[in-house]
């Protein structure tokens, strides 16, 4: 399935069906991250439920620390 996520093309497994699936994929379920998909903002709780479909563009904002 093809993706454009944060503005890169990238292809992920057909196994990817949620957006907890990307999340996992990408290792990162111990981040602090804001997905926005299809210029919509999803709130944690729908990540396991929001489907990812061939096409879509998703935002993967992760949080950082420093000064």
């Amino acid at each position: 399935m093809e993706l454009r996520i944060n503005g890169q093309l990238v292809t992920v497994p057909d196994t990817t069906l949620t957006i907890n699936d990307l999340i996992y994929h990408y290792k990162l379920e111990n981040r602090m991250i804001i997905v926005e998909q299809n210029q919509t903002i999803l709130e944690k709780e729908e990540h396991g439920k929001t489907k990812v479909k061939n096409g879509d563009t998703i935002e993967l904002v992760q949080f950082v620390g420093g000064g």
